[in-house]
C-alpha cells in the first residue's frame, strides 16, 4: 500500500507559482466559462467560494478561490467536541513566559496507530486564535495514516517534514511532500495525510495571523531568496466516496468532529489564489556577503506573516539552506545575540554551525525575545582560529520560526521527557581574552 502511494506521490503533476490565479479541472468542462456562480453550475456540480482573507482587503493580498464541488460544504451534520490530545491553542496562559534558553531532543516514539492529526505535540505560541493573532509551534510524529479528514479554522498550517515523506490528499488535490520541503494548507481547507513511510515526524507552525507570503525584498531587487515559480500548487482531484467519513476541524482551540456520509474531498474543478502549496528548500536563492560581516539573518526568510507594524512579523519562516562562506575577517557562524523577535529553530537533517553537538535532527530550541543566544564554546574557539578560505555549507539544513512575542510553552513542553536540562552549559567555559595594549 506504502508503495503504491509513492508512485501516486511521485507521479502527480503540479501548477507553478506563488499568490497566482491558478484554475484546474479534473474533469474536462467542469470550470465554468465567464463566470464564478452560473444559475446551473457545468456538470451538475456546485459553486463555492472560500476566502481566505475579508472580501475588502486590498487586491493585492486578497485571497479566495472558487470549488466546483459534488456536494456543498453545508451538506453535513452537527459536530461535537471531541478530546484534543496533545494539540494546544492560543492564548497560551497555563504557564509563565520562560526567559532561559531551552532546547529539546525529538518526540519519542508514538503508540501504535497514531496519524499525523493525533501525533500533534504543541510546545507553544502567542497571541490569541480567536483574534486572528499570533502563532503556535507543534511537533508531530505519526506511524499511521490518516482516515479522517482535518481542517483547521484558527490558522494555517505550514508542515515541514524533517522525516518520512507525506502524501497530502486537499480539496484542491494532491501534494507530495519530503524531507527538506515544506508544504502550507491554507486556514480552513480540508485535507489528510497519507504516510510515505513507516513513520513520519517534523514541524508545524500554525499561523492565526495574515496568510504567509513571500517578503519584500527592499534593495535586493526584483529577484533572491524564494523564487515565486518554484512553489506548486496541486492540479485537481477528486473523491467520490459515499459512506461514513469523520471530518475533524479545529475551530477557536478546541476539536470539533462529525461524521459525514461522504467525502468532502469532492471538488471537481477550481480556480483562485487560495491555495496549498509546496517549496523545495534547496531552491532557496540564498544572499549573503562577498565582502565582510554577516548580512541580518532575515536574508533568509522565506515566508513572512505581517502584523499592522511594517517590518514586525507576527511569524516568520527562515531557512538555513546550503551556501558559501567567504567573509574576509569575519566570524563566520551566527554571531552572538540578542533579538526582541522570538525564536523557535529546528533542523531537518546534519548539524547546525552554530551548535556543535545536542541540537539534533528533530529537536529544537528556544530562545525567546532578548535571550542571550549564539555559538557554543567549541563552535566560537574552532571558527576564531579557522582559515578564511571559501567554505561551503551544505552538510546541514536548519530552519526558525520568528514571531513579534514571547513563545509561551505548554505544561507539556515545560515538564518534558525530552526537555534537555544543562542547556545553558553549552556557553560555559568562555572564557575572557580580554588583554589591555
Amino acid at each position: 500500500m506504502a508503495g503504491d502511494a509513492r508512485k501516486t506521490a511521485e507521479a502527480l503533476a503540479y501548477l507553478t507559482g506563488f499568490g497566482n490565479e491558478h484554475s484546474s479541472e479534473a474533469v474536462p468542462g467542469a470550470l465554468p466559462d465567464g463566470r464564478n456562480s452560473p444559475q446551473r453550475a457545468p456538470l451538475g456540480l456546485y459553486a463555492e467560494q472560500l476566502s481566505g482573507t475579508a472580501f475588502t482587503e486590498p487586491r493585492a493580498h486578497n485571497r479566495r478561490s472558487w470549488l466546483y464541488r459534488i456536494r456543498p460544504s453545508a451538506a453535513h451534520p452537527a459536530f461535537t467536541r471531541t478530546a484534543n490530545g496533545a494539540l494546544r491553542t492560543a492564548p497560551f496562559t497555563e504557564t509563565v513566559p520562560d526567559p532561559n534558553r531551552l532546547r529539546w531532543s525529538p518526540l519519542p516514539e508514538p503508540l501504535p496507530g497514531t496519524d499525523f492529526l493525533a501525533g500533534l505535540w504543541t510546545l507553544g505560541g502567542n497571541g490569541d486564535a480567536t483574534q486572528r493573532s499570533g502563532m503556535a509551534v507543534h511537533l508531530y510524529h505519526a506511524n499511521s495514516s490518516m482516515e479522517r479528514v482535518f481542517s483547521d479554522a484558527d490558522g494555517e498550517l505550514l508542515i515541514v517534514p524533517e522525516r518520512g515523506g507525506l502524501l497530502l490528499h486537499t480539496e484542491f488535490g494532491r501534494l507530495h511532500v519530503e524531507p527538506a520541503q515544506v508544504a502550507l494548507i491554507p486556514r480552513g481547507v480540508r485535507f489528510r495525510v497519507e504516510l510515505l513511510d513507516d513513520s513520519a515526524r517534523g514541524y508545524v507552525c500554525e499561523n492565526y495571523g495574515a496568510p504567509f507570503r513571500l517578503p519584500d525584498l527592499g534593495p535586493i531587487g526584483a529577484n533572491g531568496l524564494a523564487n515565486a515559480r518554484d512553489f506548486r500548487a496541486p492540479v485537481a482531484a477528486y473523491e467520490e466516496v459515499e459512506g461514513p467519513v469523520e471530518v475533524v476541524n479545529k475551530y477557536c482551540g478546541n476539536l470539533w468532529t462529525a461524521t459525514y456520509d461522504h467525502s468532502p474531498l469532492d471538488v471537481v474543478a477550481w480556480h483562485g489564489n487560495y491555495v496549498p502549496y509546496t517549496y523545495d528548500l534547496r531552491r532557496f536563492n540564498v544572499i549573503g556577503t562577498i565582502s565582510y560581516d554577516h548580512p541580518d539573518p532575515s536574508i533568509f526568510t522565506v515566508l513572512t506573516s505581517p502584523s499592522d507594524t511594517p517590518g514586525l512579523a507576527g511569524a516568520d519562516f527562515v531557512v538555513f539552506a546550503p551556501r558559501w562562506l567567504v567573509g574576509e575577517d569575519t566570524f563566520r557562524p551566527p554571531y552572538f545575540h540578542r533579538n526582541v523577535m522570538s525564536e523557535y529553530m529546528g533542523l531537518i537533517e546534519g548539524a547546525y554551525d552554530a551548535k556543535a553537538e545536542g541540537f539534533v535532527p528533530g529537536g529544537g530550541s528556544l530562545h525567546n525575545m532578548m535571550s542571550a543566544h549564539g555559538p557554543d564554546r567549541e563552535t566560537f574557539d574552532r571558527a576564531s582560529a579557522a582559515e578564511l578560505r571559501p567554505q561551503r555549507i551544505d552538510d546541514g539544513l536548519a530552519f526558525m520560526f520568528e514571531t513579534r512575542w514571547p513563545i509561551a510553552l505548554t505544561p507539556d513542553a515545560a515538564r518534558a521527557d525530552h526537555l534537555q536540562r544543562g542547556y545553558d552549559d553549552v556557553w560555559r567555559g568562555l572564557e575572557p581574552h580580554f588583554r589591555t595594549p
